[in-house]
């Protein structure tokens, strides 16, 4: 009998044993890991964890006859044809259409007005207009809700004393309020992301325009907004995500105005509330949170990448 030959078994190759050049990148490698863990870690525990148990709960569905029960893709077909989810999105794509170019013009021109230097009292105002975005958001709902209502509050008093009867929170005009408060609270931290790039232009481009003989107007034209531009791209994105989130005003302005048109289904977000922790329908309300969330990627996704083209053309 031929004994069979084995060839000898080499270990690998200790740490110590590889070129200086491969331990290092190894040792970087590592250090490397250990600081995004705490990060991927938490990043696990508060993002994607969530988003699968929600992705989970979406495939079921809650009867009263037989509890929670395996339903599929069969909340996504139902939510496709739900008219008070559509009436919601529709909502808030509209308010987002409006509200967003509004702000976003707004926060640019007090930018270029404080970039200008010929203001007085700059750093009082940057703060002033910055400040409304350090109240929270309930507060400030709060606040507005107070002051615009008709049952207490300044519009109450003008309409007693002037004989008017101005309602800002009829139906018809309560997404505009809407609209107001939200453009009160976040104009000024779009405005501080304009101001900054400005700051950060070099000053030689602003010599080389005066040189030429180039006014204010030629080189905000020619400088200042199209340095500005990889800054709109940021904040139509976080404005976009922002609106399409909005929760807090009409969840809590129903109580304080009366007849204000807003219900349950007002936003996607609301709606969704209320059917997760008012109808017990959680499959559902995870079904509709998902849909949003994919709407709002795809939104947010298709403005970065045009932006992104523009910037590259110019």
């Amino acid at each position: 009998m031929s004994a069979t030959v084995r060839a000898p078994q080499v270990p690998p190759a200790a740490a110590e044993d590889l070129p200086a050049p491969r331990r290092r990148r190894r040792r970087g490698r590592q250090v490397g890991w250990a600081f995004v863990a705490p990060f991927g870690a938490l990043f696990a525990v508060v993002f994607l964890i969530p988003i699968g148990y929600a992705a989970y709960l979406s495939l079921f569905q809650d009867r009263l006859v037989g509890g929670r029960t395996f339903a599929g893709l069969g909340n996504y077909a139902k939510l496709m044809g739900d008219e008070l989810f559509w009436d919601g999105a529709g909502r808030v794509v509209l308010f987002t259409a409006v509200q967003v170019p509004v702000m976003l013009t707004l926060a640019m021109a007090l930018a270029l007005a404080l970039d200008s230097r010929r203001l007085r009292g700059e750093r009082t105002l940057r703060v002033s207009i910055f400040l409304p975005y350090a109240v929270p958001a309930i507060v400030a709902t709060l606040m507005w809700g107070f002051m615009l209502g008709i049952r207490y509050g300044l519009v109450r008093d003008l309409n007693d004393w002037l004989g008017w009867s101005l309602n800002p929170f009829q139906p018809g005009t309560t997404l505009i309020s809407i609209g107001v408060m939200v453009t009160w609270a976040f104009t000024g931290y779009n405005m501080l992301i304009f101001y900054s790039v400005l700051r950060a232009v070099p000053h030689e481009l602003y010599e080389a325009a005066a040189i030429d003989g180039a006014g204010q107007w030629r080189v905000i034209q020619a400088i200042k907004l199209p340095a500005m531009r990889g800054a709109l791209v940021v904040t139509v994105i976080f404005s976009i995500i922002g609106t399409f989130q909005i929760f807090n005003e009409p969840q809590i302005l129903p109580s304080l105005v009366a007849n204000s048109g807003i219900t349950t289904h007002y936003t996607p977000n609301l709606y969704a509330y209320h059917l997760a922790f008012t109808g017990s329908q959680q499959g559902y309300a995870a079904a509709l949170a998902l849909v949003m969330a994919a709407f709002t990627i795809a939104i947010a996704y298709a403005v970065q990448i045009r932006g992104m083209k523009r910037a590259l053309d110019q």
